[in-house]
């Protein structure tokens, strides 16, 4: 009950200030690109199209007038009675391209969204950090507590695999295990053309094979791609997400869906028809993807969501492509704070009967992924699900 410890209101620290809702959509892109931790979740065009325009809000955090944080929040309220939730995933972007990280930003940033969204509105404010179980995870741990935000501690905490693309690509394939390396091989001794791109002709390509495979594997989709088609039409041209197809003759047998924006690339969809999982079609796909992120100066491919129990084909898949330079990390949670005891309430409520829904979905999904008629597909996307609705 830390939240409810503290003041309504913390003032920010001396040379702090924050604005609220005061940019528009161009100016929010134009800020995004200075901070190496922005993400595809914090771009307005994600949440415009999951919720809204109306149903977003934008914050910036300004140290002696300058730009240093920022964050967009999804409202949601529950109908008729104005109280609810502000979602904030992946954020607050903090981390200036070119800067040393300071966590003190860290700490201000989030004061700032509880005072506005917490305080002012009387929303519960839950935030979803990029942040790891880490070296840092202290720091991050005990800044979050002193702030009013416990750990949500009712859910499964998410789980990821980082490839480091510093090192040179000789070295990044060196470091392959073998039973991956051997499969590369194969795939580029297959003739596969490569066709890649950003606008809407590739990305209803992919989705072909994407439909086609959760048909053949019979498992709900964890996201649901026609909204991602929506956002890839919306979003600014360089930050669109990167789409890679793999043809084997006239069809298309293997696809991928990339976001790379900050320093990260992220891998958000893969899908193989029966004919790519014959030629290895994923494993060049996701080959290319290593090359253009190096090649466009990223420096970590994230590889979005590894579950070993339910879906072991798809994590040995990651597993044996970040080989000795992959981490294996844990996200620190979801975190959340409130000041208003009716909005937790009602928040609490909506929160029980999702966790229904989700439970429900999990067990159909592991039901199918070990169904006899489920076979194992490691281009499969296991990125994290969305989790705010009322």
């Amino acid at each position: 009950m830390v939240s409810l410890m503290k003041s309504k209101m913390q003032e920010l620290a001396p040379g702090f200030a924050s604005d609220v809702d005061t940019v528009d959509e161009a100016e929010w892109y134009q800020l995004l690109e200075r901070f190496d931790d922005a993400n595809i979740y914090q771009t307005w065009s994600y949440d415009e199209v999951r919720c809204g325009r109306k149903n977003i809000s934008h914050l910036l955090l300004k140290h002696n007038g300058q730009v240093v944080a920022l964050a967009q929040s999804r409202i949601v309220k529950v109908p008729f009675v104005g109280v609810g939730i502000a979602y904030v995933r992946w954020g607050p972007i903090w981390r200036r391209r070119g800067e040393r990280s300071d966590p003190e930003v860290f700490r201000q940033a989030i004061r700032a969204l509880r005072n506005e969204y917490a305080g002012r509105r009387g929303l519960v404010l839950r935030l979803y950090p990029a942040l790891f179980r880490d070296s840092a995870s202290e720091v991050f741990a005990s800044i979050l507590t002193d702030e009013g935000f416990p750990p949500r501690g009712d859910e499964k905490v998410d789980r990821t695999l980082l490839l480091d693309l510093h090192l040179p690509l000789p070295e990044l394939r060196a470091s392959l295990r073998p039973h991956w390396h051997r499969y590369l091989k194969v795939a580029e001794k297959n003739g596969l053309e490569i066709i890649e791109g950003s606008n809407d002709k590739p990305f209803s390509a992919f989705i072909e094979i994407y439909k086609e495979m959760v048909s053949r594997k019979k498992f709900p989709e964890p996201n649901d791609i026609a909204e991602f088609r929506a956002i890839q039409q919306r979003l600014p041209e360089n930050l669109k997400m990167k789409v890679m197809l793999c043809k084997t003759g006239d069809k298309v047998c293997a696809g991928v869906i990339c976001s790379a924006v900050g320093n990260t690339g992220v891998y958000l969809f893969g899908a193989t028809s029966d004919a790519g999982l014959k030629s290895r079609g994923a494993y060049l796909l996701h080959w290319k993807v290593i090359e253009w992120l190096k090649g466009n100066g990223f420096t970590v491919y994230d590889l979005n969501g590894i579950d070993p129990v339910l879906n072991p084909g798809t994590y040995k898949f990651k597993a044996d492509l970040c080989g000795k330079n992959g981490k294996d990390l844990y996200f620190m949670g979801r975190f959340e704070s409130y000041v208003n005891a009716f909005s937790h309430s009602c928040v609490s409520r909506a929160d029980r009967l999702n966790g229904l829904r989700r439970t429900a979905r999990q067990k159909l999904t592991e039901w199918a992924r070990r169904s006899p008629a489920s076979e194992s597909n490691p281009s499969a996307g296991t990125g994290v699900p969305e989790e705010v609705k009322l």
